[in-house]
């Protein structure tokens, strides 16, 4: 296919090519890893022997980046290796103008160039950067030590601040190595936060200091909401939320409350011990989805109640037959899931075969899968379900807003033609309702600094050329 970009991707490749550090924020699905390639392009027929180094989730790895140059004609001259799995060693030797990569193999990566006294990478572009959000994690720091080795350096995200403005440092660090922020983390908190809470571990911004972040960060990055530049069909169900409310049963009632005041439950004659607050929560999260584990090194559950199941089952009959993707986050959530709608459902879970995994992507596309089950943290990333989806129900709540935006997303992006459903299955009285309330107020978190850069861009910035020179 011929890659005719709008307008607004020309304005991103045009702001990679001008940036030695450039931050692609942009709405999940509006092609920011098209404009990344078309951005290489360009750099590869200017710069001999031009090579990119791309840091992304697995999915992504082989879903997006190796489909994605396969379906433009524009691309398809890039070579491109994927550097994962048993032959990754005879795949770095090939020296592709792409080379993808998953966090965890980065310490291998930079130890085999070490080892070959070699670098010839020119430009890093790293996928999903909020992988990268904390800069205590072993990941971000083996990518610190190298990352002055890059010339250029990209990071492409729709979800910059998921939990708030401190999930920003380790991301712009890898653009400017704290020129914006601070070299520590620490620095970045003492200058624009506050600590509050108990012990004081819970940081909030200063007086005046959301607009002295956004005012240091808009120079670095490009901003594109969805809304200014895509004509997608309405979304139902997701401004306000549409809750379907359902009602523990007394026994489940009674295991939830003595897990939430006492941490100590008993469940047909188990002891369900919770050790601390943070336990707790996951066990009643559990409970308020209708089963618990009672051995977790084992996976043994009880089931509790089918409440959230038949509310499930409800809503599919209600869609008659739009095909929609159900979120959960437990295995025996799916277990009771597969049990009730039968035992061919397909199902996303932790160990699926890549190969599977994009077989099941391409017969959805196809219209031939009318449902899925899927882990919401796992089909959050790397998935294009616009093909197919209209519809998308929360049998399990995330505290996660960023695996919230991109798991519906997977479905609501560039291509869809249909109206989206969102559902959210939610207990009464539960922690579920509290979740539903920190998705909300960490989404308005992010939206005061998308708004703000996208703002900053409107007034400073001179309108883009509709073509790139």
């Amino acid at each position: 296919m011929k890659w005719v970009p709008e307008p607004y991707m020309l304005e991103g490749v045009r702001f990679i090519l001008e940036h030695a550090g450039a931050g692609i924020i942009w709405d999940p699905g509006m092609r920011k890893t098209s404009v990344a390639l078309a951005a290489i392009k360009v750099l590869k027929s200017e710069i001999k022997g031009f090579r990119t180094l791309v840091i992304s989730p697995l999915r992504p790895c082989y879903l997006v980046w190796p489909k994605e140059r396969d379906k433009w004609d524009e691309f398809s001259s890039l070579s491109m290796e994927v550097l994962h799995g048993p032959k990754k060693d005879e795949a770095l030797e090939r020296r592709a103008d792409v080379d993808v990569i998953n966090p965890a193999g980065l310490r291998w990566l930079f130890s085999s160039l070490w080892k070959r006294n070699e670098w010839d990478y020119d430009m890093l572009v790293v996928d999903e950067s909020t992988r990268f959000k904390h800069s205590n994690t072993e990941q971000f720091k083996i990518l610190k030590d190298q990352l002055s080795k890059f010339k250029r350096r990209v990071i492409l995200t729709g979800t910059p601040a998921p939990n708030g403005l401190l999930d920003l440092f380790g991301q712009i660090y890898i653009l400017d190595m704290g020129a914006a922020l601070g070299q520590y983390i620490t620095q970045y908190r003492r200058t624009y936060f506050l600590p509050t809470g108990y012990m004081g571990y819970t940081w909030v911004p200063q007086k005046n200091a959301e607009k002295k972040i956004y005012s240091r960060l808009s120079p670095l990055v490009h901003r594109i909401s969805e809304k200014d530049h895509l004509k997608l069909p309405p979304i139902v169900g997701l401004d306000p939320p549409a809750e379907i409310e359902i009602e523990l049963p007394p026994a489940a009632r009674k295991v939830y409350d003595n897990l939430e005041e006492h941490l100590i439950a008993l469940v047909d004659d188990e002891v369900v011990k919770a050790a601390n607050a943070a336990v707790s929560s996951m066990k009643c999260r559990q409970v308020a989805n209708g089963g618990i584990y009672t051995d977790a090194k084992s996976r043994e559950w009880k089931k509790l109640h089918d409440e959230k199941t038949d509310a499930v089952e409800e809503l599919l009959d209600e869609l008659s037959g739009k095909p929609t993707i159900v979120a959960v986050d437990f295995l025996h959530d799916a277990a009771r899931l597969i049990a009730r709608l039968g035992k061919d459902t397909p199902y996303v879970e932790s160990g699926m075969p890549m190969k599977k995994l994009i077989e099941l992507e391409e017969e959805w596309n196809k219209g031939n899968i009318e449902r899925i089950i899927a882990n919401t943290h796992l089909i959050a990333h790397g998935l294009n379900l616009q093909g197919g989806g209209r519809a998308v129900i929360l049998h399990s709540i995330t505290w996660d807003l960023e695996d919230y935006e991109q798991l519906w997303r997977r479905i609501r992006r560039s291509g869809q033609k249909y109206k989206t459903w969102l559902y959210h299955i939610v207990a009464r009285n539960t922690v579920d309702k509290a979740m539903m309330g920190a998705l909300k107020r960490k989404a308005k978190t992010q939206r005061d600094l998308l708004d703000a850069f996208r703002a900053y861009i409107a007034e400073k910035r001179p309108k883009s050329r509709n073509t790139i020179k």
